[in-house]
């Protein structure tokens, strides 16, 4: 759709700011000064990787995707642009000449004012989206250890075995163990394991035998070029959808509206969960509202939320979906967890300066603008905790992670931690809190070297 003006605002330019709502858990959000350039995309492929790629922001242009809201910080009110539902998530864009502010979008919006500080807007937008979803009191969620930060893609049965040991050696309070990516043969091949991993069976039978639960990663919407799932059945894919680049090839899109590949996707959770896993980190989930030509003519919004419904229906009622490189509203009342911001990284900066790129910046900037969504929508999830010697400024990553209310999972081998590292992840591993926090948005300027 094409955009169209829907309001004009006098404002101070020294003192107003715009928050933006990025479209998926890794889009940079936050609150910005008008004369401020917020992050923006460094490269093309990290373009679809994070951001919303068929909505690219015009130099010199505020974008939200479902929300933009303005704060004059005069004493008026903030105002607020918002999606009228969840199935549709037009892009919100303000523009700014002298001290005049046009905001324009691509679709239906809501507007209202809130006669209080950015972060109480924000808070009771957040409100009236859950009272309007009819969304469920938001309980606790247990701590976890993942696999990932410390095994990467090369993680095998015996490496959860010898974690699962220095638990129990350390006294750490993990309820979940979550085997992260790296376990399965090829992206899309989800039920069938990397040469060298050891046995998926085992590995759940093994987690579970210590009386915790067993989770596990799925990308369920990609579709890896050099996967079994690619040569034997393009015609499940969506046409003309690229999700970009990763694991050293290019990535499609699997088609749900495809009777064939629906029933796959929900073989693939049910043959997950008999195994015994029952918490799902979904990754990637991005890739399911890419535009493209499906099956059926479904908005690309209304795929992604039924591809969803069907893992649902798979796993079971009680399994806990987690959501990873997610579209924020559409996945309302569809995950149970939801990371609100991009990866953890053992550095500070992003390499290529773009802080939807894994960094502690870039999580913690994020994660910190969106802790307005914890308890209300889902458990946030600021990704995990790790504090090896080697993590850069890992004590100002302890600290803020203390400072949230969301999930707490740990990574690190816990072999490669010393004392104090130990000391700080037992002491951080807790249930999340099982109601709101209301934090004021980051208005945190980005150091030299972040992309801008």
């Amino acid at each position: 759709m094409q955009f169209g003006e829907i309001a004009e605002l006098g404002f101070d330019p020294r003192r107003a700011r715009v928050f933006e709502q990025g479209w998926q858990s890794w889009s940079p959000s936050g609150s910005y000064r008008t004369g401020e350039s917020p992050p923006r995309p460094a490269t093309d492929v990290i373009r679809i990787l994070a951001y919303r790629p068929e909505t690219p922001i015009p130099e010199g242009a505020f974008q939200g995707e479902g929300l933009l809201a303005v704060d004059p910080d005069d004493g008026g009110p903030v105002h607020l642009w918002s999606a009228r539902d969840l199935t549709r998530v037009p892009s919100i864009r303000a523009r700014t000449a002298g001290d005049r502010l046009t905001v324009e979008a691509d679709g239906p919006v809501r507007h209202t004012r809130h006669d209080g500080p950015l972060a109480e807007a924000l808070a009771d937008w957040a409100d009236t989206v859950a009272a309007e979803a009819q969304l469920p009191p938001v309980p606790s969620a247990a701590p976890l250890w993942c696999s990932w930060y410390g095994y990467w893609d090369k993680v095998t049965e015996a490496d959860i075995a010898t974690e699962l040991g220095l638990m129990e050696q350390h006294g750490l309070d993990v309820d979940l163990v979550l085997l992260d990516d790296g376990y399965e043969a090829g992206i899309g091949d989800w039920l069938e394991t990397r040469s060298g991993f050891g046995s998926l069976p085992g590995t759940a039978h093994r987690i579970r035998d210590t009386g915790r639960r067993a989770g596990i990663w799925v990308a369920p919407y990609l579709v890896g070029h050099g996967s079994r799932l690619f040569r034997e059945h393009p015609d499940w894919l969506v046409d003309g959808a690229h999700a970009g680049r990763m694991w050293d090839q290019d990535l499609a899109v699997l088609d749900v509206t495809h009777p064939a590949a629906a029933a796959h996707l929900g073989q693939v959770f049910r043959g997950l969960a008999a195994l015994g896993f029952d918490h799902f980190k979904l990754d990637y989930l991005y890739a399911g509202a890419l535009p493209g030509r499906r099956h059926e003519d479904a908005d690309p919004v209304a795929a992604y939320r039924r591809g969803l419904e069907l893992i649902r229906e798979a796993a079971g009622p009680e399994a806990t979906l987690h959501g990873c490189g997610a579209p924020l509203l559409p996945s309302v009342g569809l995950v149970d967890v939801m990371r609100v911001g991009p990866d953890m990284a053992p550095v500070l900066l992003p390499r290529s300066g773009d802080i939807s790129q894994p960094s502690q910046l870039g999580a913690r900037l994020t994660s910190q603008a969106r802790e307005f969504l914890h308890g209300r929508w889902w458990v946030n999830d600021p990704d995990c905790i790790i504090l090896r010697p080697e993590v850069e400024e890992r004590e100002q990553w302890a600290a803020f992670i203390d400072t949230t209310g969301g999930l707490r999972g740990a990574s690190d081998p816990l072999a490669s931690l010393d004392a104090w590292g130990l000391e700080t992840t037992k002491r951080l591993l807790r249930p999340s809190t099982p109601g709101p926090m209301r934090a004021t948005p980051s208005t945190t300027p980005a150091p030299k070297g972040v992309h801008q």
